[in-house]
């Protein structure tokens, strides 16, 4: 937001003010208590007396839970009369805080002034003169949480409102759908403004119009009279370009006050011609992505797919998503990560499936994001005053994410263009010269947040195959070893565990890893490598849960310590997406089945497991023992996780040394050209019922009869596995079974397997209980379907024999069709319990029990 105001407050005076005085400082000690909570709190009677004192405005303790902390201050305050004067000018005074980490709701004498979320606004809270107690004692009590770390960036004041609390403003179109197309067509733009004075005042109001290039096309002005309440403003406007941005500016002569509000309408339905990368991998790939866009997934993880797109991705508020960019400051300290998300997790469905809806909303989000940014490249949702404080260089990390993979996906060039422009911004701001800023404080936990740009830093240059982005990324792995640095590379190298290295924050360290990943591809040099490999190996061998996540609290803990109920607050969704990405990388070096393994891991468990399917609501955490608790509103992991299952169709199936490669045995259609001369096309049409039984029909279908080698995976938790083609038994081998032979029209391959079960243990957090996984899914107690109570039973795991039952006793709407049943001990008697797949689970709010009591 743009703001001029010429109001100025002449007399200051710290302590009780005199008769001249305009502002009224605040200091002093502040009465506090942390945990408890109460509404009597607020009130300006409330006995406090036994309350402790801060002598200043901040407070930390242990950063390495993300427990949500409470914090109560309350402070007497003398408020004479003479200050009364100040609010002569607006008609009313206001309390100015500054900035409070993290969030807070704000009273004076009992009555809400104020309530802000993010760590990153100032906060001026409007307040009418007749809520003070003039010459007498007011109490202002702030209720505040945070996540260990609480402060007040200034010392509080009251003083004269300033203008721009007065006004509230919004736009949209007085008649048509402000999502549609806006070329050609005679549009009313319309511009509130809701006037919270106590005055009307008179002023005037400018709409300035501009193209998608920045360029002025159209100016108007109007006349208004401005009553309390809202007031509308119309302006006609034929647009000769597919967007159009317009900026409202309000003009307030009584206040000397003028004040800027931006809305951005319309896109250009391009034609997507998909670009590629300019600099190729030093390091070969040894898995090789199939063509998504001739790729289909049905069945129970089709389904699955399907419910992300319907209920997730077409219901992402794109307004909310964009409003920080487009009307700076945002409303929170990372609203800026999530349209860049959201842009990746999109252009990957619509890759895969082609969906016009879907590229309505991706052409719309990734035009509107870029023209919102500032001429030296800025795309972040901050004001001025605060870039490159907090989650800045995150929030470019996102838009970098989203905007190089649509410009990968549809050839649009302003979409690399926006991100040249935030590499040479970034390449300008931080680095090691005289001026320029260090990186590692420029982000949370350790400088990890900020230093994880170096993942699309390196898809950047890949893009553009500027060398200065390559060395961008040098300078970040240089700075992990800065004073006060995370260490990354260095102390994985030597302590070969992660819960050592920084802050152990999982996610932010996770980022940091598969960027070094994709840095070795680019470079082949094994220092690269090496601590990826060690950070995996850690994390499989000691901090991994059964259902392919890790990290409690955020951060990953000690050796073998997997607290699994809800107040661990466990398997983050962002940190379960961020492991998906690292395995994909390492499957993509290496072709070892080992990554795919976990890939299959998370996807059958932890990473579908976050998402409802009922609502397209996502777990933040998604314990394993406990409530899933879904919600719809914008959070990291809402965004993260809608990106991870929509990376699936990359490698349900693919190329292993360019040679095709069955890894997901689930139904759906899988076309490819050979590496042959002529390129021979080949259809394969898979049918089955996988995972509720092992029993693949694969009909193969090439363009001419030709002689290749096809390889089938052959499941770590698999038995008896077997494959006949045309009904000729074929010889099995380890990991990878290879059938070489010449192919022609309708031949047919079926393979079948046992998917035996495996008794779990419940390791250090969990001793002497078990749990139980059929195939690649963990299955689960959900008390919504069993009539015991999951505290009651006991299970035998030399006795554990599973029976697969019909659907028919699920609810209504229930999304997966398996449901097994088993004898447990209840109470001293045998009772038969019904387990679903974790994935499947807590979908009715039950609560779920993974780890389940061994009896005898």
């Amino acid at each position: 937001m743009m703001k001029k105001i010429i109001f100025i407050l002449l007399f200051t005076l710290i302590g009780v003010p005199n008769t001249y005085s305009q502002e009224l400082i605040i200091d002093g000690n502040w009465k506090y208590i942390t945990k408890e909570d109460n509404a009597e709190f607020s009130k300006k009677d409330f006995n406090d007396s036994g309350w402790a004192e801060l002598d200043k405005l901040e407070w930390q303790d242990d950063i390495h839970t993300t427990a949500v902390r409470l914090l109560w201050l309350r402070k007497k305050v003398f408020i004479p009369v003479s200050l009364k004067s100040a609010s002569e000018k607006t008609g009313s005074m206001s309390l100015s805080v500054g900035k409070i980490r993290q969030t807070d709701e704000t009273y004076l004498n009992g009555k809400l002034i104020g309530e802000n979320t993010s760590g990153d606004t100032n906060r001026n809270y409007l307040i009418d003169t007749e809520d003070i107690l003039w010459d007498q004692e007011n109490t202002i009590a702030i209720r505040a949480t945070h996540w260990g770390h609480f402060s007040i960036s200034m010392v509080p004041q009251f003083k004269s409102a300033n203008p721009d609390l007065f006004f509230k403003y919004n736009a949209g179109l007085k008649k048509g759908n402000e999502k549609d197309l806006v070329i050609n067509k005679d549009l009313i733009y319309q511009f509130t403004i809701t006037n919270v004075s106590t005055r009307k005042l008179n002023g005037s109001v400018v709409a300035d119009f501009y193209n998608f290039n920045g360029e002025k096309v159209n100016s108007d002005k109007k006349e208004v009279n401005l009553e309390f309440g809202a007031t509308t403003v119309d302006f006609h406007y034929k647009a000769a370009s597919p967007l159009i941005k317009v900026t409202y500016t309000l003009i307030v002569n009584d206040f000397q006050y003028s004040d800027s509000w931006n809305a951005v309408y319309g896109y250009e339905n391009i034609a997507y011609k998909k670009a590629t990368p300019i600099i190729t991998y030093k390091v070969d790939e040894k898995f090789q992505n199939p063509d998504v866009d001739r790729t289909v997934i049905d069945g129970w993880l089709g389904e699955k797919l399907d419910i992300n797109t319907q209920q997730r991705l077409y219901k992402v508020d794109e307004d909310v998503l964009l409003a920080g960019f487009i009307n700076r400051p945002g409303v929170h300290s990372w609203i800026g990560e999530h349209v860049g998300k959201f842009l990746e997790a999109a252009c990957n469905t619509y890759a895969n499936k082609g969906d016009a809806a879907l590229k309505e909303q991706i052409d719309r989000s990734a035009q509107q994001l870029i023209a919102a940014q500032l001429k030296d490249g800025y795309l972040g949702t901050y004001d001025a005053d605060s870039h490159w404080t907090s989650w800045d260089v995150w929030s470019h990390k996102y838009d970098m994410v989203g905007l190089l993979r649509y410009y990968e996906l549809s050839g649009f060039k302003p979409a690399l263009t926006a991100c040249e422009k935030i590499g040479d911004l970034l390449f300008e701001k931080f680095g090691d010269s005289v001026g320029q800023k260090d990186i590692i404080k420029a982000g949370a936990h350790v400088g990890m947040a900020a230093a994880s740009v170096i993942d699309p830093m390196t898809d950047l240059y890949r893009f553009t195959g500027n060398k200065k982005y390559l060395d961008f990324c040098y300078y970040v792995i240089k700075s992990y070893d800065n004073p006060k640095g995370p260490r990354i590379i260095t102390d994985i190298d030597s302590l070969k565990r992660l819960d050592k290295v920084a802050n152990g924050k999982a996610y932010e360290m996770l980022s940091n890893i598969v960027g070094i990943s994709k840095l070795y591809r680019i470079t082949n040099d094994e220092n690269f490598l090496k601590p990826v490999l060690l950070a995996w190996n850690d994390i499989v061998s000691k901090r991994l849960y059964v259902t392919g996540t890790t990290s409690s609290m955020e951060h990953f803990q000690d050796d073998h310590v997997l607290p699994a109920e809800n107040d661990a607050h466990m398997g983050e969704g962002c940190v379960t997406t961020t492991w998906v990405q690292l395995n994909y990388q390492l499957f993509s070096i290496s072709g070892d089945m080992k990554y795919l393994d976990e890939l299959e891991r998370s996807v059958y468990n932890h990473l579908i497991g976050a998402e409802d399917p009922q609502t397209g609501g996502v777990s933040y955490y998604t314990p394993l023992m406990g409530v899933k608790e879904y919600g719809t509103n914008i959070t990291c992991c809402m965004s993260s996780i809608p990106r991870g299952i929509a990376m699936v169709p990359m490698f349900s199936n693919g190329k292993i040394n360019q040679t095709p490669t069955f890894l997901f045995y689930e139904p759906g259609v899988y076309k490819t050209k050979l590496n042959t001369k002529d390129q021979t096309e080949v259809e394969f049409v898979t049918h089955t019922n996988f995972p509720s039984d092992g029993k693949v029909s694969i009909s193969v279908n090439p363009s001419k009869t030709s002689k290749f080698q096809i390889l089938f995976r052959k499941p770590y938790w698999t038995e008896n596995f077997t494959i006949k083609v045309n009904n000729k038994t074929q010889k099995a081998g380890q990991q990878l079974i290879e059938v070489d032979r010449t192919w022609k029209k309708g031949d047919k391959i079926e393979i079948s397997f046992s998917i035996p079960l495996k008794i779990l243990d419940g390791g250090k957090s969990y001793p002497n209980s078990i749990g139980i996984q059929k195939g690649p899914q963990v299955l689960v107690f959900d008390q919504k379907l069993n009539k015991v109570k999951a505290e009651d039973v006991y299970l035998n795991e030399n006795a554990i024999f599973l029976e697969q039952v019909p659907n028919s006793i699920l609810p209504e709407n229930w999304s997966g069709n398996q449901v097994y049943t088993l004898n447990a001990e209840v109470n001293g008697r045998t009772e038969k319990i019904y387990l679903v797949p974790f994935a499947d689970a807590g979908q009715t709010n039950g609560m779920i029990t993974t780890w389940n009591k061994k009896g005898k």
